[in-house]
């Protein structure tokens, strides 16, 4: 792999598994799978508009881009693949509507995951970081905002990344050709692939910050989401600044910070904390999320919420 950085982003690019990638051209099956898409979109006009909304978002941050003619059949020496995508809805974001590109679609025998190297596991323990999460009072956890898509993909690969989309999205008539310009949702590699980055970016950087902003990087995130506790406010304060600042020169956003300190939270821009707290003029503090485990944020303890899904007879 190689990586570098520029003023937003850092890029890297996609780890084949081979020096000639085998992809033919999908193209039609891409086609094929917009086409099945069109339905449910024309049958649902909420679900069109949040999954366009998704679409012009991805093109609004220069996170996809429409090809240009001139470039639709200049792909010499480079690997073209066309990307079937769907909507996934979070169960707890009723409101957004996620893309996720099928990576592992097969045409004539392959996939582009199949072309893909899935790369190491590089996710700390989800047990170790709860239990540092646990070792000192002040405790903090903060998400890095759409992590994958803050990594960029070389220019040489976004080919491999195309996808159909229709630029009247009214009547959905003729598609035309779109590329990822960052690592997708749905890529075997991606989760790898981001979260080297964001190691590389606390290694680029460790002359600059202390070592435990360093530590805080390569210990203390599971994926983006990042759980930490330390002994004083003073260190606190500090570590906010700083890990914010370093991740950001590798493109990282780091926000939606929580605290069961008052006093930390009210140093950090409301626009940057969790939902949850961005009013601090509240008597206790919430019940929040830490690794998908019920954080009741005043009392600092973790409590479990178990629904009973009633058994559907066949």
């Amino acid at each position: 792999m190689q990586i570098s950085a520029n003023l937003w982003l850092t890029q890297l690019a996609l780890p084949w598994r081979y020096d000639d990638p085998c992809l033919p051209n999908n193209k039609p099956s891409a086609e094929k799978r917009l086409n099945l898409l069109k339905l449910p979109l024309q049958r649902d006009p909420i679900l069109h508009h949040k999954y366009k909304s998704a679409v012009d978002d991805y093109i609004a941050q220069s996170h996809a881009r429409k090809i240009p003619d001139v470039e639709l059949l200049n792909t010499t020496n480079r690997p073209v693949w066309y990307l079937p995508h769907h909507p996934v809805l979070h169960p707890q974001k009723p409101d957004k509507e996620r893309v996720v590109f099928d990576c592992a679609a097969k045409y004539k025998g392959t996939s582009l995951n199949d072309q893909l190297l899935q790369g190491p596991d590089l996710n700390n323990s989800l047990v170790g970081v709860l239990l540092q999460f646990w070792k000192e009072p002040i405790a903090m956890v903060a998400d890095i905002k759409q992590m994958f898509h803050q990594v960029r993909v070389a220019k040489r690969d976004c080919d491999a990344l195309r996808f159909l989309w229709w630029d009247d999205t009214v009547s959905l008539n003729k598609p035309v050709e779109y590329q990822m310009l960052v690592h997708p949702f749905g890529a075997t590699s991606s989760p790898s692939c981001a979260a080297y980055a964001l190691r590389r970016t606390a290694d680029d950087n460790r002359a600059e910050f202390d070592p435990q902003v360093v530590d805080t990087v390569h210990r203390n995130f599971y994926v983006d989401n990042c759980l930490k506790s330390v002994a004083t406010i003073e260190e606190a304060v500090k570590l906010v600044n700083h890990l914010s600042a370093m991740l950001a020169k590798g493109g990282f956003h780091l926000t939606k910070w929580i605290s069961n300190s008052r006093e930390i939270l009210a140093m950090i821009c409301p626009t940057e904390r969790a939902p949850s707290v961005v009013k601090l003029n509240l008597e206790n503090l919430p019940i929040d999320r830490a690794l998908g485990i019920q954080w009741n944020v005043e009392k600092d303890a973790f409590s479990f919420r178990i629904s009973d899904k009633p058994n559907t007879e066949t």
